[in-house]
């Protein structure tokens, strides 16, 4: 056996971890609860709401932290359009409980507090699989449904491009950015 063999399975040397590395905020991270569900409008009219909260440090995102409030349809368009424009296999959203939305049912049905705590968890879920995909983190859609307080159903579908400014060029980059504009 080589010399050079020996060296390429080695272990590579790095440096001790200390307490800032152990326990200081992670180099990259994206956090999406959903929490504060709220029922609003009466008779047919009637839906619930949750608030999506995002906290993140990933240049992709224009926005560091946001919170915005969505239904299930709203997710339902995010699914659609992932689904129509990625490439990404987009997991399920938690069911419609058509059974539970009959008339003449002896209790509050899609309405019920066990039942909306167990949807909040399954769209929980459902957002945090698609947010961690490293491919649905450029879409527009998903930037869309995460930071801005209302969906443009008539957006343009297509990827979000992080802003890069040419080194040592800033400020002729800049004017040329606003003439542009």
């Amino acid at each position: 056996m080589s010399d050079t063999a020996v060296a390429d399975t080695r272990r590579l040397n790095s440096k001790p971890q200390d307490l800032t590395d152990a326990y200081g905020p992670p180099s990259n991270f994206l956090e999406i609860d959903i929490f504060n569900p709220q029922t609003v409008g009466v008779g047919r009219a009637r839906f619930t709401t949750y608030e999506v909260r995002m906290r993140t440090n990933l240049p992709i995102f224009k926005l560091k932290e946001s919170c915005v409030r969505r239904r299930y349809s709203d997710f339902e368009w995010l699914k659609n359009e992932l689904e129509r424009d990625s490439k990404i296999v987009v997991p399920p959203l938690p069911g419609k409980a058509l059974k539970r939305q009959l008339p003449f049912r002896g209790d509050e049905g899609i309405f019920e507090e066990s039942f909306i705590e167990e949807r909040r968890q399954g769209l929980e879920q459902f957002i945090n699989k698609i947010a961690g995909h490293p491919l649905a983190q450029n879409e527009r859609c998903l930037h869309m449904f995460l930071q801005e307080e209302a969906i443009d159903r008539n957006y343009v579908p297509g990827k979000v491009e992080k802003e890069v400014k040419p080194k040592g060029t800033w400020w002729p980059w800049r004017i040329g950015r606003l003439a542009l504009s």
